[in-house]
């Protein structure tokens, strides 16, 4: 293990960079000397030849003239060590970064504006300059290895003209504010991509951005050709899913496919398929898409949760994602958490909700024999779109604070929800603006966030949830009936846990295939539950289920 020494160097007492420095270096595999404040330049010396240390970052942080003439002095008396191998880095204020630069001593000057997952790839030895693709991963699962233990950051992006698209795309891509462009195409791109006779010119870019062909989306693709070259990715549609999907393929190199189960249809008026005949649309999709080795993204839970529904159906939602993810042949199955849906939900009790669905979905990860290639989870968090406030102050807070709360899972992926949600769709300089708080937000959490998953309260919901799940669950296996070999990926049966109200949402009222009949409420410890209509009085999901009245295989 290679090791590095680093101190302030002089009179300067400012510890704070060298401090995070040396936790980055531990992150990326090296073994750290820290030798403290305001340290003589020949202790720095002695430490570096009697730790046989590879690097020595020094830092200094006061007056320019002064901290020249310093390193001066300390590139002079440490030559030696530098024609012998040793490495040097250094990182003070912008004004004396620029005179350390010009003594051109130091292998890397670092003035506090770079990110810390640039530093971190200066520790990993990875190059100061990159200017190439082949720079930069271009698979969803390398590029979170590469970024490890920052996350993959992405974000949604998609203006009314395919112009400005392209312009925005091309700005975020050199200001390497995120690593994947999530693509919002407009409604008629999702469903009537290749049947402009059902193309409405009014809806023209309602929604995204108005992609009329294979072309459009090669210009939106070329247009990320730079800066940290970030991926791409877009919605699966709501019709015609594999010629899409061989499109996405051919012109943007699709990052992953995102799948529902049961929306993008008749019922929610967002796709021509009814619902039975959408969920075997979707996994036949799923099944392309593993086949050739892309990452598959269920977003099912999110969209049960934004329409009210109990926590512990969000959880419910989100094993069955998992589980026809894996069973239709995905092998890295991307599990988005969205956290406040409902926006009401309390942090404790969302951050439960969210660890319940990894713990529900944990043991299909486990390998069983002759299965071949594992089934990979990785979580991706993001902020509730219905959650911000209109106040732009507040609303940068709620992003800040959403995501530091994220954090506590260790996701692999942020999916970044501007903070102009409910004012406008995110121009690029807001893209760019939220990312840059999301990213502090995660160094903050990196830094030493406290285990806000032990908390007690935390695990009681979790548990309870889990546990209520089951039942559900056990009770959508049961209206398989005689001779359906897996309820958990018959269509039909999908079909009818939704119109026999076993899945159901308060927003789904008066809907063609949902009962929309279940009530709702936020409770005292900020958790989503079902209650009583009438009385307001919280149930368990086996009062509520009796309440239905099923038979096993019958509505």
């Amino acid at each position: 293990m290679k090791t590095v020494v680093a101190a302030a160097l002089g009179e300067c007492v400012h510890i704070a960079g060298v401090v995070n420095f040396l936790r980055l270096a531990e992150a990326a595999g090296w073994r750290t000397v820290f030798l403290g404040p305001a340290v003589p330049i020949e202790r720095v010396l002695e430490a570096a030849r009697r730790e046989k240390a590879a690097l020595v970052g020094v830092s200094y942080r006061l007056t320019p003239e002064t901290g020249e003439r310093l390193l001066v002095e300390f590139a002079e008396e440490a030559d030696e060590l530098r024609a012998a191998g040793v490495r040097f880095a250094f990182g003070g204020t912008p004004p004396v970064a620029e005179r350390a630069r010009a003594i051109g001593f130091f292998e890397r000057v670092f003035d506090g504006s770079e990110p810390s997952e640039a530093t971190l790839a200066y520790l990993k030895g990875q190059p100061a300059t990159r200017a190439a693709e082949a720079d930069f991963p271009q698979t969803i699962v390398e590029r979170i290895a590469w970024k490890e233990p920052f996350p993959a950051i992405r974000h949604h992006f998609g203006l009314p003209t395919v112009e400005a698209t392209r312009a925005g795309i091309a700005r975020i891509a050199a200001a390497r504010a995120l690593d994947v462009v999530s693509l919002g195409i407009d409604q008629d791109a999702q469903a009537n991509f290749f049947h402009p006779e059902r193309q409405n010119p009014r809806r023209r870019g309602a929604g995204g951005v108005p992609v009329r062909s294979a072309d459009d989306y090669r210009a939106l693709y070329a247009a990320s050709r730079r800066g940290n070259f970030p991926l791409m990715r877009t919605y699966s549609g709501s019709d015609d899913f594999i010629r899409l999907a061989e499109m996405y393929v051919e012109t943007i190199n699709i990052a992953w496919g995102a799948i529902p189960i049961f929306w993008f249809n008749q019922m929610d008026g967002r796709g021509p398929w009814d619902l039975e005949s959408s969920i075997r649309e979707h996994q036949r999709v799923m099944a392309w898409y593993g086949e050739r080795g892309i990452p598959v993204e269920l977003n099912e839970p999110h969209h049960w949760g934004m329409r009210d529904a109990p926590d512990v159906l969000f959880v419910v939602s989100a094993y069955l994602a998992a589980y026809n993810a894996r069973a239709f042949g995905v092998r890295d199955y991307i599990a988005q958490m969205m956290f406040n849906s409902p926006p009401g939900l309390s942090g404790a009790m969302d951050l439960a909700k969210m660890m319940a669905c990894l713990e529900i979905t944990a043991p299909l990860s486990t390998a069983r024999e002759g299965e071949g290639a594992p089934f990979r989870i990785w979580r991706q968090t993001r902020t509730g779109l219905l959650s911000y406030p209109l106040d732009p102050d507040a609303a940068r807070a709620h992003l800040a604070t959403s995501v530091y709360l994220q954090m506590a899972l260790r996701p692999h992926i942020v999916h970044v929800v501007s903070h102009t949600e409910a004012h406008h769709a995110a121009t690029a300089d807001d893209v760019i603006e939220a990312c840059g708080l999301a990213r502090r937000a995660i160094e903050n959490a990196l830094g030493g966030q406290p285990d806000m998953a032990a908390d007690p309260a935390v695990q009681r919901r979790k548990e309870e949830l889990v546990r209520e799940a089951w039942v559900t669950l056990e009770a959508i296996r049961k209206l398989g009936g005689p001779g359906v070999t897996d309820p958990f990926t018959d269509p039909a049966v999908l079909a009818r846990a939704v119109t026999s109200g076993l899945l159901d949402a308060p927003h789904l009222r008066n809907n063609p295939f949902a009962r929309g009949q279940i009530a709702t409420r936020i409770d005292s410890r900020g958790a989503c539950v079902a209650v009583e209509p009438g009385t307001g009085r919280a149930i368990s999901e086996e009062e509520r289920i009796a309440g239905l009245g099923l038979l096993p295989g019958r509505e």
